[in-house]
Order: structure tokens, then sequence, then C-alpha cells
């Protein structure tokens, strides 16, 4: 299947797309931080960069809400 965007286009339109701070992470955030939950954001030094970490608990929570994401 052929782009319908020219090869600018396209490339404005991934751009605008994001990988950190989307609404169903904010959700899981908010819920976490609301019932005492403490956590660290997209971790580097950890493989595959997870959106939030609990370090207390040793738990990892990549939060897939968007296609792009």
């Amino acid at each position: 299947m052929a782009d319908v965007h020219n090869k600018a286009t396209r490339s404005y339109n991934m751009s605008m797309i994001r990988g950190k701070n989307t609404k169903p992470e904010m959700l899981v955030r908010r819920f976490l931080h609301a019932n005492g939950y403490r956590y660290r954001l997209h971790d580097k030094k950890l493989p595959g960069k997870p959106d939030i970490v609990l370090p207390k608990y040793n738990t990892l929570i990549f939060i897939h809400g968007c296609f792009w994401h």
C-alpha cells in the first residue's frame, strides 16, 4: 500500500505522536499516586525504558495505550 502523504507531511505527523505522558499513562500515574505508590518514570538504566518503575516492589509497568506508543 502506498503512503497517502508526502515525506515531509509523514515526518511531521510522526513527530507529533507522543511517547511520554500519554493519556493512558497519566491515568495510571494519577491512580498510583493517589493510592500512595511512589514511582520513577522512564528509567533509562533499565532495558526498554519502562513507563513506570515501582522500586519498592521490584515492578515495571509498560503502558501501551495507543497504537504508536
